[in-house]
């Protein structure tokens, strides 16, 4: 065996090892795609780019939502292997919302604008969430009562880092870019969902500081006999 062979293989049960983790982020990344299927309208057919760890197309099945997975990984088991740049397998339309949770960041951001093109051709909705760059910190107050819940966040992060073009350095390595960083920040990304979608939401997620999530709205016309 060679020494690629060997990394080869270190990387796969890297990969796989990966694949079985179970942490509470995943159950609460899974809750607010849940909640936020909701903002988009006669939602039955989702299409989740890359599954994960699966949890979050068993539960969106357990309410009844047709899902398919898509991700270039075989070892996620994905119904259909490609990636979200190219999803030509697909027709325009075919389904109702499309879900990229902390996807894009392991893209360069030459291939962001083409994979946003893709997605937005294929669903009606989109929710997307990102990575948010730094260490971060929340003071928060929550009551039952009439559902008080006020929260104070604080981003530390490097004023001088910027995002490589040319190679992942972000958490281990496996991020082109976060949100945060110079050419990434909430008003950016804004502006370029733009170019093809309507944003319904944005958000940071209380309970998972290192996600700031979008809901969006194609703005892609829709097919004859589509619901609008």
């Amino acid at each position: 065996m060679t020494a690629g062979q060997r990394l080869d293989s270190r990387a796969v049960e890297d990969r796989r090892a990966w694949a079985e983790q179970v942490e509470l982020s995943h159950f609460v990344n899974t809750y607010y795609q849940l909640r936020d299927l909701r903002l988009c309208a006669e939602t039955g057919t989702v299409l989740i780019v890359g599954p994960g760890q699966g949890l979050s197309p068993v539960v969106l099945g357990w309410k009844r939502y047709r899902v398919t997975t898509v991700d270039v990984d075989a070892i996620l088991r994905p119904n259909v292997l490609g990636s979200v740049q190219e999803l030509g397998m697909f027709r325009d339309g075919t389904f109702d919302a499309v879900i990229a949770s902390h996807v894009l960041e392991h893209l360069p951001e030459a291939s962001l604008d083409d994979s946003l093109k893709e997605i937005a051709r294929v669903g009606r909705f989109a929710i997307v969430y990102l990575p948010v760059a730094g260490v971060h910190a929340q003071l928060r107050f929550r009551s039952n009562f009439r559902d008080f819940d006020f929260a104070g966040l604080l981003d530390l992060r490097n004023p001088v880092t910027r995002a490589d073009p040319t190679r992942p350095h972000f958490t281990e390595g496996q991020h082109f870019w976060e949100v945060g960083l110079p050419g990434f920040r909430v008003r950016d990304l804004l502006l370029r969902f733009g170019q093809w979608f309507e944003v319904l939401d944005c958000y940071r997620n209380r309970d998972w500081l290192p996600s700031q999530n979008f809901v969006l709205k194609s703005r892609r016309p829709p097919a004859t006999g589509e619901p609008r």
